[in-house]
């Protein structure tokens, strides 16, 4: 049965501040703590397993555990790729390049897998993609060219990782199984860092917190609201998610928020949008 309006407003927006919360725990666990990006990841990563897992085996009926270990390393690889891009990146750039770099892989499988676009599909990704050239054109305000191609090659993880998972029948289990086969790839990443690794109280709440809630959790919850909204409607909401990460780092981290970055947002934003609109009447 679809949840009401109301639930489903209710459940997307607690799903998409959970999404943007990710960004958020992160640039704070690696910036007021001493935890090292290696092992927030690892922590992330297990204890959303964990979680996941709970829910899964809460579920009526008998629990089944999905997935695959092709989808299993892009998220390994998204999660990892994401933590070490934030050593440096401002919350909100660093979420806006996540966000484009996913959209972009999205939008280009489509077009490989020989979807038409209109005329006004092709002036919102060409305008999308300029907002991407502006945001990382050398300059002052230019976000750390390092960290901005960690977490290019993180949305691009996410992106594959999401079009591995499109028309699952049960994404929960699906995630879930996942989740638990990235700890042996964690249990790696923890030896191959173990002469950098720095854990730390705080930080490791903060991975738990990313990973139990604002993964495990966020997941859930965004697989309920699904119920309740269009394909493109899902799409187009996911455009407030880097939106409430910037908001965040202002609040959470007394991040300035700068023209570039706004020029760009409204660029890539606004060309997603234009594809996604064109796309949903196309259909």
């Amino acid at each position: 049965m679809a949840p009401s309006l109301l639930q489903t407003t209710i459940l997307t927006l607690l799903a998409l501040a959970a999404f943007a919360g990710n960004s958020v725990l992160c640039r704070l666990a690696l910036v007021h703590t001493d935890i090292d990006p290696a092992s927030f990841s690892s922590i992330r990563l297990a204890s959303g397993a964990v979680t996941l897992w709970l829910i899964v085996r809460c579920r009526r009926g008998r629990p089944e555990f999905g997935g695959s270990w092709s989808s299993a390393s892009a998220l390994f690889v998204y999660a990892t790729a994401f933590s070490f891009a934030y050593v440096t990146l401002p919350t909100g750039a660093g979420a806006l390049l996540l966000f484009g770099a996913v959209q972009a892989t999205m939008i280009g499988a489509g077009l490989w897998a020989g979807e038409r676009m209109s005329t006004g599909q092709w002036g919102g990704l060409v305008l999308a993609l300029a907002g991407l050239v502006a945001l990382l054109l050398p300059g002052l305000s230019s976000p750390p060219l390092g960290g901005s191609v960690l977490m290019l090659a993180a949305g691009l993880a996410w992106g594959i990782y999401s079009l591995q998972g499109r028309h699952r029948d049960d994404p929960a289990g699906a995630t879930a199984g996942n989740f638990l086969r990235t700890l042996p790839l964690t249990g790696l990443l923890s030896v191959a860092a173990w002469p950098w690794m720095r854990l730390d109280g705080a930080g490791a709440l903060y991975a738990v917190l990313s990973g139990a809630l604002a993964s495990g959790v966020g997941y859930a919850v965004w697989y309920a609201a699904l119920r309740g909204l269009t394909a493109t409607r899902s799409a187009t909401v996911q455009l407030t998610v880097p939106i409430l990460a910037a908001l965040g780092g202002v609040a959470f981290l007394g991040e300035p928020i700068t023209v570039r970055q706004l020029i760009a947002a409204a660029a890539i934003l606004s060309g997603v949008t234009l594809v996604l609109l064109g796309r949903s009447r196309t259909r």
